[in-house]
């Protein structure tokens, strides 16, 4: 009978679904479809809330950076909040139901809340299977990854191991696998690539992604547009008003540029392009450096993102720009004397990529279903 995998995310912050997606692609292309289910207790329990939540957490990264600085802060050292864990007795329930009646022969998860429910259940007396955490962050990782253990921790990169052995996890525990990215990146890498800045007839192809409540997005596209010499891209996700202002601002241009509204295809235009400006999120962020596309980090969420945009100045891979003027000044040192500067943040980019992460995770948590005995689902007493 082949493995079943349970994967649990959760929608704060783009990181923790897309390496959901991207394990469970892995796992379901390695070993079968069906392999892996991945499942948000927080939607599933509580939609609305659930709903509610998210807006006021992006609210918060994004119009109160300060607080959510000292919020992050007071998390990552506090011993009362997985005191306050146990305010999520439905999901904890709807866990111990799906344990049940999935039967899963181990247990994955990309957003850390999930360890403090599965030590809950364990603690309870539930039978559980091996439980892993995928570590979404670099460097500036919050204590709660690791504070209620797991069978094991899948980092992205040798800097966050050691971050987490710092905080007195076992090295043995510590899988330095890299980030989950989408399949795309290892099968195209050889064929997708942006034109040579050395011919006389490339032009910088410049990708801008603006996020929900990126600063001085508007302006920021403006100057992009008005650059002569480069090809741009802008994805505005679901702004229409912006897609439609901007649309009309390139109608003129002479070298090529696209206004995407939400678009799928990330990924070929990381690996298509010279530069990505972005906000330091943890998919893109990763992503970017799976593609070898330099980025240019126009905005920092305090706390997990900081992490993010110091792997890249530790690396020399990119720039930090945080005004609309200093992203054009940024970009034009970068793409002087036939993209010099742009050359060393690619080449820097190189010795980073891990894009079989997916893969390496899913062979260990098909290893660990495979050694370990099967659990016993958790008993009719834990159920609701």
């Amino acid at each position: 009978m082949p493995a079943r995998i349970l994967i649990l995310t959760a929608g704060y912050g783009e990181g923790h679904n897309a390496a959901a997606r991207a394990l469970s692609a892995a796992c379901d292309t390695n070993y079968g479809s069906g392999t892996a289910r991945v499942v948000d207790l927080f939607a599933l329990s509580r939609p609305r809330f659930n709903q509610i939540s998210r807006r006021a957490y992006i609210a918060i990264i994004n119009g109160a950076p300060r607080l959510w600085s000292s919020l992050y802060a007071w998390i990552d050292r506090s011993n009362l909040v997985p005191r306050c864990f146990w305010l999520l007795g439905r999901e904890r329930r709807l866990l111990a139901r799906i344990i049940a009646e999935e039967k899963p022969d181990v247990i994955c998860s990309t957003y850390p809340v999930y360890a403090f429910l599965i030590a809950r259940l364990q603690n309870e007396g539930n039978s559980l299977p091996p439980h892993f955490n995928v570590v979404t962050d670099s460097i500036s990782i919050n204590s709660l990854w690791w504070r209620a253990g797991a069978a094991g921790w899948f980092v992205p990169n040798p800097d966050s191991a050691a971050v987490m052995r710092a905080a007195g996890l076992d090295p043995e525990d510590l899988h330095i696998t890299g980030f989950p990215v989408p399949a795309f990146f290892s099968e195209y890498a050889s064929r997708l690539t942006p034109p040579d800045l050395a011919n006389a007839s490339s032009a910088p192809r410049i990708l801008y992604i603006i996020n929900s409540g990126t600063n001085h997005a508007a302006e920021t596209a403006r100057l992009l547009l008005a650059e002569t010499a480069w090809e741009i891209t802008i994805a505005v996700g679901r702004d229409v008003a912006l897609q439609s202002e901007l649309s009309r601002l390139a109608a003129g241009r002479a070298l090529p540029a696209h206004i995407l509204g939400w678009t799928d295809q990330i990924p070929h235009l990381l690996m298509t392009h010279h530069v990505v400006i972005s906000k330091a999120g943890g998919a893109t962020t990763q992503e970017a450096i799976a593609a070898r596309c330099p980025m240019i980090v126009n905005q920092i969420v305090p706390g997990q993102e900081e992490g993010n945009y110091e792997l890249l100045r530790r690396t020399g891979a990119g720039a930090l720009a945080t005004t609309p003027n200093a992203v054009i000044q940024s970009l034009r040192k970068a793409f002087a004397h036939n993209g010099a500067i742009w050359q060393q943040w690619r080449n820097a980019l190189a010795p980073i990529v891990r894009n079989d992460a997916a893969n390496e995770i899913a062979r260990h948590l098909i290893k660990a279903s495979a050694s370990s005995e099967k659990s016993a689902s958790p008993t009719e007493a834990a159920l609701p």
